[in-house]
């Protein structure tokens, strides 16, 4: 999916716009800067076309060894794998000196560069002043009233790479399974143990967007292009710019995917690398498995362990939690099924008839809260896409659906089409009077 960066000095209204475009209120925003400081991510879509838009902390231009240098780095990470970047400045204070550095950064991308001019319902915003910083015509756009916002999405729409269904020059028909974990867990040792088990070797392809080797492996008759990645490192000890770059790659061999192995050492509980690294898969939407390699060295049995596994990585509890030992090659066999399980729910697709039976059950069961003197009705529910599965609620008012019942719901659908493995997003949307009653 493509991803689009919002960038800029700190202050301008990034989190705010984020939020309007995405139509949520994850990013937090205040009136100081530096309240962003990783980046965060969220998929969304304008007239039928999906991306994924992150928020960056403001660019300071500070040193590599305090906080403000490491936000610098993980906004550097954002402009590494977007492929269309919108400048937020502040239409209010006009041009500044720190709007011209970002602008100087941003250009030895050769990236497109959209320039948003945010607070431009002042009527003291001046918008020819912006010419200046050479990024055509400035887009002026109000997050908080909510002014300009479809015509920068419609700008921005214009500028996404084509969709594609693989990478030029990857095999038809193959799974792609993306290894990602902290440096040192053994994703190169199960990668060899995978690759070494099957005597089915196809042959080795060079990723079309990276340096790295992909290699190409069938198992019982199904294709699988395992994606190689580096270890990720905490964003404070991403300081060489070579590095920053594998960084990218390992990210953007997670976009690639269609199922993630996220490796996890046996022997320590997660940490919270771990866990950043598992919710940037989560972002994503990815289906997933969990890998708990050199289970080897745990005494007496890993139940507890994997129990403990599931309580920290509750927001993935659909996944397949899966002790392994890629040394001694112990449960590694066991991989290919969760991926296979993991692709298939990927990409399950229910009718409609079936889906509205168990919504209408789950709503039966269960009717929705009120708000007030609110209710939330739901008319009918359709899936409208795979990969991962999306499903439609087409409702009264969809500000209605709390994140508690669309829980619910959620699990009532994998209970009874079972989903293991991979996200299932649900949305509301309101159903429109043309629309049968």
């Amino acid at each position: 999916m493509a991803l689009v960066a919002l960038v800029g000095r700190p202050n301008v209204g990034k989190s705010a716009l984020f939020n309007r475009m995405t139509q949520t209120r994850r990013a937090i925003v205040a009136d100081q800067p530096g309240v962003t400081r990783d980046r965060l991510y969220e998929h969304t879509d304008w007239n039928g076309v999906p991306f994924t838009v992150v928020d960056t902390g403001g660019i300071w231009m500070g040193e590599d060894t305090t906080l403000l240098g490491m936000t610098l780095a993980q906004t550097r990470l954002a402009i590494a794998e977007a492929d269309v970047l919108v400048l937020v400045v502040d239409g209010q204070e006009g041009v500044t000196a720190a709007d011209e550095a970002v602008v100087d950064l941003l250009r030895r991308t050769q990236k497109p560069v959209l320039l948003a001019v945010n607070k431009a319902e002042s009527p003291r915003v001046v918008p020819w002043d912006f010419y200046r910083l050479g990024l055509g015509e400035p887009l002026l756009v109000s997050a908080t009233h909510g002014q300009g916002i479809g015509e920068l999405l419609d700008r921005i729409v214009e500028r996404l790479p084509a969709p594609v269904e693989g990478s030029v020059g990857e095999p038809e028909g193959a799974i792609r399974v993306a290894i990602a974990g902290r440096p040192n867990v053994g994703k190169s040792s199960l990668l060899n143990r995978l690759v070494g088990e099957e005597r089915t070797l196809v042959t080795p392809i060079a990723g079309t967007t990276r340096d790295v080797v992909d290699s190409l492996v069938e198992h019982e008759g199904q294709r699988y292009l395992l994606l190689d990645t580096a270890g990720l490192r905490r964003p404070s000890r991403i300081a060489e710019q070579l590095e920053a770059r594998t960084v990218a790659r390992t990210l953007e061999a997670i976009r690639r995917a269609d199922v993630v192995l996220i490796v996890l050492e046996a022997t320590a509980a997660p940490s919270g690398q771990d866990l950043r690294i598992a919710g940037h898969v989560a972002r994503t939407g990815k289906a997933a498995v969990v890998l708990l390699n050199k289970a080897d060295l745990v005494r007496g049995t890993t139940r507890p362990l994997v129990a403990a596994v599931r309580e920290r990585l509750a927001f993935l509890d659909f996944v397949t939690v899966l002790p392994i030992s890629a040394l001694t090659g112990w449960q590694v066999d066991a991989v290919w099924a969760a991926v296979a399980q993991a692709w298939q729910s990927y990409q399950q697709r229910v009718p409609t008839h079936h889906l509205n039976q168990v919504v209408q059950e789950a709503v039966h069961l269960a009717p929705p809260p009120a708000a007030g003197t609110q209710v939330l009705r739901v008319y009918y529910a359709t899936q409208v896409a795979v990969g991962p599965p999306r499903i439609v609620l087409f409702v009264n008012r969809p500000e209605l659906l709390t994140e508690a019942y669309r829980r619910y719901l959620e699990h009532r659908l994998r209970d009874r089409f079972g989903f293991w493995g991979t996200p299932l997003v649900i949305e509301a949307r309101a159903r429109r009077r043309s629309e049968g009653r």
